[in-house]
């Protein structure tokens, strides 16, 4: 017991003087050993560098390099496209590269260790040279370094995602240290006996394999898939005047969006678009599709949508027109491109659309389209079409690719109390030639149409009796039949190096027949029902530039027409319309700050008064008979992936 005593006692007074002596060395008043422990820090961290190069092996300069793990810092390459990260803590890891306009590979995972430097290469690839969007996938993995030898499972080419790093590198607290190891779990491994034998864990051993299995599985589909998309933040308001945009009546609506997609195989790609807002409208919008890719036999084109729209406002002209309080639409549509020779290919397909405010609810457009290519830069088309429009259809139907997605944010009723609304049909035939020179394009088309029940929409409307109708309603009406035939000519060029253009004049001679019984427009807009037949002129622009120094695009639309409805009252009161123009304008800044993988920030801008998308198949006068559309501001965040 004595000697038991003595010993017990030289190691009290040892750890007395361990802790000691530790605390003496973190006192900030002990200067030597401060220093000195300074010194040992400084000699126990690590360094990482590297060179960030193109797909031939040249470096690039200004790159975002970032290195994610015990610590997190960022760095620049130079001219000579080397980086450096100095006094990293030891430890794995993730480096990441972003530069706009290319895309990078995955995170690399590099292992740093104490008092030695880590090396990486990276290369970039050109973002023009990878067929999928946002350039997610189809990009070569670079080797991963070697890890340390303290690490207790490899990072193989099998499991070297980002995902399974990070399970294989966390750190483990008191639960994890008192269960199977997650690395065990991963790599499925026969080394039962780490744990004191394999025979006593065999149960765990096969349900780690059957776990590692499935989640390699689930996480490769999530990280290897390349998956693009796009999610919104955005806010929106209307208004006529500077004090409108100000005003609490017209205040900002808030919608968030997200997009979706990824490729079927090398054969093609699916979508999946979904929006929603919360304000005196509730509406939510959902739609998906898929294309098959070129070049193929048959290229389909697929798709569904579905939009609701709540009103819980205290607009009684809304009220008036909305059942229950709500109005709902759904779409589907299906196009197939036979290609019958290199030469020839010829499109069919339907859409149908199913409005619960409509009495004769569901609507189908029909569309077939014969193309031929002559010689090499010659395009011929001829197409045939009946599109069938809904009343305040604008509300819900997805808008084109340069558009902004919104779900419904306006409501609508019909000019004369208690009349149903009647959906426009429009029949359409057109032949279309387009010549290549370089990299202009010019076309020729020439069009012939019919419209039943052609449909004008009227903002700002006073009706005698009735309230006023607050900037986010419209009125809408049937005014009649109309025939039109005419002529475009159109050029899309590239002006200068960072600016592509297109330009297009239409000519048509048109004659609107009007219905019976509008009393109302006559009142409200004259303008909108048209004496005698009529020639009308179109000329609008397109205008895209992007500033790569800046991370910057631009997109402007223009079109002016000497055939716009104007209100009747005032100043502009006339029974017979006057030129006028309608634009959009959208910018859109890249923010490389906030972007280390191909993911990309952008803040966005648009302004348009713009009622209906630019499309072909619209009818001549569906632009033309609205009257005072309000200008729409759009705002906020992008993040695209």
């Amino acid at each position: 017991m004595g000697a038991a005593t003595r010993i017990l006692a030289s190691a009290t007074v040892g750890s007395l003087m361990v802790v000691c002596s530790s605390a003496a060395a973190t006192d900030p008043r002990s200067g030597p050993l401060a220093a000195t422990a300074n010194q040992a820090v400084a000699a126990s961290s690590g360094s990482l560098s590297g060179v960030v190069q193109d797909d031939h092996g040249k470096p690039i300069s200004g790159v975002v390099v970032s290195a994610l793990g015990a610590s997190t810092t960022v760095a620049v390459t130079g001219p000579d496209g080397h980086f450096d990260f100095r006094s990293l803590a030891p430890g794995p890891y993730l480096v990441r590269a972003y530069l706009l306009g290319y895309v990078a590979p995955r995170a690399q995972a590099v292992q740093v260790t104490s008092s030695q430097r880590a090396f990486s290469s990276i290369s970039l690839r050109p973002a023009s040279s990878v067929v999928l969007a946002a350039g997610i996938g189809g990009v070569a993995e670079t080797a991963l370094p070697e890890p340390s030898t303290t690490d207790t499972a490899s990072d193989s080419d099998e499991s070297a995602t980002e995902l399974t790093w990070r399970l294989r590198h966390a750190r483990r607290g008191i639960l994890k240290d008192a269960t199977v190891p997650t690395e065990l779990l991963l790599a499925g491994a026969d080394d039962g006996d780490a744990f004191g034998g394999g025979e006593a864990l065999g149960g765990v051993d096969v349900l780690g394999r059957t776990i590692g299995t499935r989640s390699r599985a689930a996480s490769g589909f999530f990280v290897d898939t390349p998956f693009s998309g796009q999610v919104n933040l955005l806010t929106s308001s209307s208004f006529n005047s500077p004090q409108q945009l100000f005003s609490s009546e017209t205040g900002p609506r808030s919608t968030a969006y997200l997009r979706v997609g990824a490729p079927v195989g090398d054969r093609g790609d699916w979508n999946v678009r979904g929006a929603i807002t919360q304000a005196d409208i509730s509406s939510w919008t959902v739609a998906g599709s898929y294309a098959t890719r070129a070049p193929a036999t048959h290229r389909f084109n697929l798709g569904m949508a579905y939009s609701t729209q709540r009103y819980d406002g205290g607009n009684v002209l809304a009220l008036r027109d909305v059942s229950e309080g709500t109005r709902n639409a759904g779409a589907l549509y299906a196009y197939d491109t036979f290609t019958i020779s290199p030469e020839v290919a010829l499109t069919l397909g339907l859409a149908y659309a199913r409005y619960d405010y409509l009495d004769a609810r569901g609507l189908m457009s029909p569309r077939v389209e014969l193309a031929v290519k002559p010689a090499e830069s010659l395009r011929v088309s001829a197409s045939l079409s009946r599109s069938a429009l809904a009343p305040g259809a604008e509300e819900f139907a997805a808008p084109t690719d340069t558009g902004v997605w919104l779900p419904p944010q306006r409501t609508f009723s019909s000019v004369e109390s208690g009349r149903p609304f009647v959906a426009e049909r429009t029949t359409t035939a057109a032949l279309k030639v387009e010549k290549e020179f370089g990299s202009s394009t010019l076309g020729f088309r020439v069009f012939r149409e019919h419209v039943d029940d052609q449909l004008a929409t009227l903002f700002g409307a006073e009706l005698p009796g009735q309230a006023q109708a607050p900037i986010g309603h419209y009125f809408v009406a049937n005014v009649g039949d109309a025939n039109a035939a005419g002529y475009a000519a159109s050029v899309r060029t590239q002006l200068a190096k960072r600016i592509r253009c297109g330009f297009e004049y239409t000519s048509s001679t048109a004659q609107l027949r009007p219905a019976d019984g509008l009393r109302y427009l006559l009142l409200l807009a004259p303008s909108t029902v048209r004496p005698a037949s009529e020639r009308i002129n179109d000329f609008s622009t397109t205008l895209e530039t992007e500033v790569p120094e800046t991370a910057t695009r631009v997109l402007v639309l223009y079109r002016i027409s000497d055939g716009f409805a104007r209100p009747g009252n005032g100043v502009e009161s006339g029974m017979y319309p006057r030129i006028d123009g309608r634009f959009d304008v959208q910018i859109r800044q890249s923010l490389p700050f906030m972007s280390f993988t191909s993911a990309r920030w952008e803040m966005l801008l648009a302004v348009r008064n713009f009622f209906r998308e630019d499309s072909t198949e619209q009818s001549v006068y569906d632009e033309l008979l609205v009257v005072r559309p309000p200008k729409r501001v759009v705002g906020g965040v992008t993040l695209r992936f």
